[in-house]
C-alpha cells in the first residue's frame, strides 16, 4: 500500500477531494453511506452541480442559429465543451467529437451508420465474450438486418481475452471489431492498442467501448489508434444523459446520418435533403447542451486531480480489497486478470447475490447485484449473477474494511 511519505501525501490529497461530493456525507439507514456502485454511475462533484444550476438560472437558451445573447452564450458553452472533450481524449479535431446521450447511443450510432455503408450480406462483425449488452445487441440488430454474421472472441477462466485466437477470427469478411476497454463485470483491462494493431494489420476498424475505461488512466485516442471511442458522462463524474462518440474523420465523413431532424441538415426540400458538416451531421434535434457543459466541468475537474494519480490510488484500493475479500472463507472472485480496474465481482458460497446485496444495503453499503448487463459473462461461469463492488478515487480503505466486516455478518446470518 502507500508506504512512502510522498505516497501518503498523495492519498491524503485525493481524500481531500471527497468533500467535493455532497452525497457522500449522507447516511443510509442510520449509517454513513459507503458507495461502491461506481461502475453503474459515479457521484457528481459540487462544481458539476453548480454548472448545471448556473446554466438553468443564467444562460438557458437553445443553441445554434439564435441571434440573441443567451443563445450565443449557450452555443459558446456547448462548443467549448466539445473542445474540452477533444483535449481530454487527445483527438485531432473537434469535428471528430459527437455528443450523444451516452455510450449506448454512441455504439448504436456506429452500428447503424457504419453498418449501412460498409456491411453487406455475408460479412462479419467481431465482438468479445465480455461485452456489455450495449456492445452486443446493436451489432446483432445490424447483422440481422444485413444478413451478416456476429463472431465472438472468448475469454479464459481468469477473465482475459484469448488474444491468440484473434488473428484466426479476423477474415477478409470482417468489417469491424467492437471491444470493451474495461470489463464492467470482471474489471479486466484489455490490451486495446494490441487489438487495434492486429485489426489494422488487416485494414479492419475498431470501436472501443470506453464506458468503464474512460476513467482508468489518461486516454489518448491517437495513441490507441482507435477508429471509434464511446463513453458516458455519468461514468466519469458528469451528468447523466450526455455521452460522446469519437470517430476518425475519414470514417465519419463516409457514414450516413443516424437520425434526421434539426441541426443535422444543410438544406431541406421535398425533393432532396443535404446534410450538415461534421460533427453536426450526427447531432439531430435539440442537443443536451446543459449536460455537455456539466460534462466539460467534470472532465476539467478530473483532469485537475490527475487521471493517472486517481487510477493509481484506485489500483491500491483494488489490491487491498482483493486481499481482504480472499481471506473470507467461501467467497469466490470472478475476474482475476493481472491487469484490472477497481471492479470486483464475487459470490458468497450458497448465498444468492440479491440477498447479499439487500443485507449490505441495510448496513449502508451500496453495491450492484445481478448480471450487470453481461449475461454471456455470467453464463460463461455457470452462475446466476454476482455481487459487484466498483471503487472510485473518493472511496477509502476504511470503507473496504466496512464491506469485509459486513460480509462476515452476511455469512453469519446464513449460518
Amino acid at each position: 500500500m502507500f508506504n512512502t511519505n510522498n505516497e501518503q501525501r498523495t492519498t491524503n490529497n485525493l481524500l481531500s477531494f471527497r468533500a467535493d461530493f455532497p452525497i457522500l456525507s449522507r447516511e443510509v439507514y442510520g449509517r454513513p453511506l459507503v458507495y461502491f456502485d461506481n461502475g453503474a454511475t459515479t457521484q457528481k462533484p459540487l462544481c458539476v452541480l453548480q454548472t448545471i444550476e448556473r446554466f438553468y438560472r443564467e444562460i438557458n437558451a437553445n443553441i445554434h442559429r439564435g441571434v440573441h445573447k443567451l443563445s450565443e452564450e449557450s452555443t459558446r458553452e456547448y462548443e467549448n465543451a466539445r473542445e474540452v472533450v477533444r483535449k481530454f481524449l487527445n483527438a485531432r479535431k473537434t469535428s471528430e467529437i459527437i455528443f450523444t446521450s451516452g455510450t449506448t447511443a454512441s455504439i448504436n450510432l456506429v452500428a447503424y451508420s457504419f453498418g449501412e455503408v460498409f456491411v453487406r450480406q455475408g460479412d462479419e462483425v467481431l465482438v468479445t465474450e465480455m461485452e456489455h449488452h450495449s456492445n452486443i445487441v446493436p451489432w446483432q440488430l445490424l447483422c440481422e438486418r444485413k444478413g451478416a454474421t456476429l463472431k465472438v472472441l472468448p475469454f479464459d477462466s481468469n477473465g482475459e481475452l484469448m488474444l491468440n485466437k484473434l488473428p484466426e477470427l479476423l477474415t477478409p469478411k470482417t468489417r469491424i471489431v467492437a471491444v470493451t476497454q474495461v470489463s464492467n463485470t470482471l474489471g479486466t483491462v484489455n490490451p486495446i492498442a494490441e487489438i487495434v494493431r492486429i485489426a489494422h494489420s488487416q485494414n479492419i476498424p475498431v470501436l472501443v467501448d470506453g464506458a468503464q475505461g474512460v476513467k482508468h488512466g489518461k486516454i489518448d485516442v491517437q495513441q490507441l489508434d482507435a477508429d471509434f471511442y464511446a463513453f458516458s458522462g455519468h461514468k466519469i463524474y458528469g451528468p447523466t444523459g450526455i455521452g460522446v462518440l469519437y470517430g476518425k474523420e475519414e470514417w465519419l465523413e463516409r457514414m450516413v446520418p443516424w437520425q434526421g431532424g434539426g441541426d443535422m441538415i444543410a438544406t431541406v426540400s421535398f425533393a432532396k435533403t443535404t446534410f450538415n458538416e461534421l460533427p453536426f451531421k450526427f447531432e439531430a434535434g435539440t442537443a443536451n447542451y446543459i449536460g455537455a457543459a456539466g460534462l466539460a466541468t467534470a472532465l476539467n475537474y478530473y483532469s485537475s486531480i490527475g487521471p493517472d494519480i486517481a487510477t493509481a490510488y484506485e489500483d491500491e484500493l483494488l489490491k487491498y480489497a482483493t486481499t481482504k475479500l480472499k481471506e473470507i472463507d467461501g467467497l469466490t472472485i470472478y475476474g482475476n486478470a493481472p491487469e484490472k480496474a477497481a471492479i470486483i465481482s464475487f459470490l458468497l458460497n450458497g448465498i444468492h447475490p440479491y440477498d447479499t446485496g439487500m443485507i449490505l444495503d441495510k448496513m449502508g453499503i451500496a453495491v450492484r447485484t445481478g448480471n450487470h448487463c453481461t449475461q454471456p459473462v455470467i453464463d460463461h461461469f455457470g452462475i446466476d449473477g454476482t455481487v459487484r463492488a466498483s471503487l472510485a478515487f473518493y472511496n477509502t480503505f476504511e470503507e473496504v474494511d466496512r464491506l469485509v466486516e459486513a460480509l462476515h455478518k452476511v455469512k453469519e446470518m446464513f449460518g
